[in-house]
């Protein structure tokens, strides 16, 4: 086999080179990251005769990403487990989320344990192999940051590494907290009746893993949510969807319960309650990553 030499190595490394000169610096962009329902997925996860498994939300194809993505920097996965099943994964991210839609159970991750229930909020460090086991028949929603990564080609953390920590928030103390914030006057400046999780790991941001925030947000029946945008592009998960629609600009999204929808970008949008019981949805932000960049870009119009 011929062995490139010094001058066929330099030749290679100029023929590399790419040169642009546009007029226009920023007339050029990945595929728009679309509003989406992804009711295919909440279908097959809530189907009762549906085996344990991961259930991707992944519109890659859209996006045009050679790896899975539910918006660029973030993947969404419904994790099914039937009672008494296990189920193993390994993520290649710096850290993963989950928010319990039903059932209960326990996952384990490097020596961490954290025993779950409906409602809980719970996350782990990345890099490392997690373990669900299931009492009564389960649905996790888990989000990761594995679509930022795969974009540089990068490595999770080794164990031990990661900024991350293993941090439970339980229902219990997360209506605790809630019942708090409805007694709050509503004033000019409220953008939700919302709790966002994060650690001190995280300090000083209010992010549930570096780039990513995460949040339960509320709205009374009969409520409006006063339309506001933000650089962040959104995954919302309904938990409770009944009777509560989105205006997305100009598009009315009504919601589902337990399935997710995407918000994308800088889009105005707003959320309305004409059910009988309280919205509740769990949102998923990479506004993280815009805070850091010190560019969240939130307005109210």
């Amino acid at each position: 086999m011929a062995v490139d030499t010094a001058d066929d190595t330099q030749i290679k490394q100029k023929q590399r080179a790419i040169y642009n000169s546009p007029e226009n610096f920023f007339n050029w962009s990945w595929p728009s990251v679309p509003r989406h329902q992804f009711l295919a997925e909440r279908e097959k996860a809530y189907d009762p005769d549906g085996k344990t498994g991961l259930i991707e939300l992944d519109i890659s194809d859209v996006l045009e990403t050679p790896y899975p993505a539910t918006i660029p920097a973030i993947l969404a996965r419904y994790v099914k487990v039937r009672a008494g099943d296990s189920l193993l994964h390994s993520f290649n991210a710096s850290g993963e989320v989950f928010y319990v839609l039903q059932g209960t159970g326990s996952s384990i991750n490097a020596g961490d344990t954290v025993t779950w229930g409906k409602g809980d909020v719970f996350c782990f460090p990345g890099g490392n192999e997690t373990v669900h086991e299931a009492i009564d028949s389960a649905i996790l929603f888990c989000v990761t940051n594995e679509p930022l990564l795969a974009f540089e080609n990068l490595r999770a953390p080794s164990q031990g590494k990661s900024r991350n920590e293993t941090v439970h928030w339980p229902h219990d103390e997360i209506e605790k907290h809630l019942e708090e914030i409805y007694e709050r006057p509503k004033t000019s400046e409220t953008s939700g009746v919302s709790i966002q999780f994060s650690t001190p790991a995280t300090a000083p941001s209010r992010n549930t893993i570096p780039m990513i925030n995460t949040a339960i947000n509320t709205l009374e029946s009969g409520g409006d949510q006063r339309p506001h945008r933000h650089n962040g592009a959104a995954i919302t998960l309904a938990i409770e969807g009944e009777g509560i629609h989105s205006m997305i600009e100009d598009e009315k999204v009504p919601w589902v319960t337990g399935a997710a929808q995407i918000t994308p970008a800088a889009e105005l949008h707003s959320h309305h309650n004409q059910g009988n019981r309280r919205m509740r949805s769990f949102v998923v932000q990479d506004e993280g990553l815009h805070f850091y960049l010190r560019t969240p870009g939130f307005s109210w119009d």
